[in-house]
């Protein structure tokens, strides 16, 4: 599976608005006006109005004058946060992006309690990957939001996850909680965790997917790793969601699969009342994009 039919399955929903916070930033007006061409969605573009302008004048003219492309003054970063936050509680955009703002900055606005986008539920940060010589996508969680989450966390991280596999097709996913090895070690706590929410999972706890672990990466993702040794379970050489133990080995994974398999991605934080696009300035004015419509699949959901 490619990441652009996310685009294209964000083109045949119903045509949703984004609101984006502290939007003077080269790489997000790019994905911006890659959107607009494509029709995807309108968007609010909160910040500098004038640098803005500039930027748009400058680098996307047909934007200038656009219609659904709407910018609105902020005077500074927190405000344009918060301005942007509550266009979607108010129900005005489906969406948040971060623009040239400190993730820091648009998640105070996003888990404010009087007008954020709280829910109750853990946030976690959902990757989908397209991974040269895979035929399907391969999903990661956490990379970047949870440190190192409990029983409970890992648990709703993985229905953050389901959610999102869901927006995009993937009707049962296969989910595989990672560890070192494939058999429960009480000095591993990965592998206890795991354990737990496979049975969390046969008992109803988890629905919407198949969760079997703990299993090593080759195991998850190869058959023939999981042949050799002998590994019988419907995820094992076939899962589509990854979860990593801890904050670090998501970043490492992630990373890797960019790096080194120059695989291609678009991420979401999954678990407020609209997803987030929350990506990182290093990343490539394409993930944008392809985060753009992975949240705009998601916010169909």
């Amino acid at each position: 599976m490619k990441l652009d039919s996310l685009i294209s399955m964000a083109s045949q929903n119903d045509r949703k608005t984004v609101a984006v916070a502290a939007a003077e930033d080269a790489e997000v007006l790019e994905a911006v006006a890659q959107a607009v061409n494509l029709e995807l969605a309108d968007f609010l573009l909160y910040g500098n109005k004038e640098e803005i302008e500039r930027m748009i004048t400058a680098k996307h003219p047909e934007l200038t004058d656009r219609k659904g492309v709407k910018i609105i003054s902020a005077p500074n970063n927190n405000t344009a946060a918060e301005m942007a936050v509550k266009a979607v509680k108010a129900k005005e955009a489906n969406v948040v992006m971060k623009g040239n703002i400190p993730t820091a900055a648009i998640l105070k606005a996003v888990l404010n309690k009087e007008y954020g986008l709280r829910t109750g539920a853990v946030l976690s940060h959902v990757a989908v990957f397209e991974v040269p010589g895979y035929d399907r996508f391969t999903i990661v969680t956490d990379a970047a939001m949870n440190i190192a989450p409990d029983l409970e966390q890992k648990a709703q991280i993985i229905k953050n996850a389901v959610k999102v596999a869901h927006s995009i097709g993937i009707e049962l996913p296969k989910v595989a909680p990672l560890a070192a090895v494939e058999v429960i070690n009480p000095a591993m706590q990965a592998t206890v965790d795991a354990a737990s929410l496979t049975m969390m999972n046969k008992r109803g706890q988890i629905p919407g997917c198949i969760v079997d672990g703990p299993l090593a990466l080759d195991n998850a993702v190869s058959q023939l790793a999981a042949e050799h040794k002998g590994i019988k379970s419907e995820v094992a050489g076939r899962a589509d969601i990854l979860l990593v133990p801890a904050i670090e080995v998501g970043n490492v994974l992630y990373k890797s699969l960019i790096y080194f398999a120059n695989a291609k991605v678009g991420a979401v934080i999954a678990g407020a009342k609209a997803p987030i696009v929350l990506t990182s300035r290093a990343d490539t004015a394409e993930s944008k994009l392809y985060s753009l419509a992975l949240a705009l699949c998601s916010a169909s959901k």
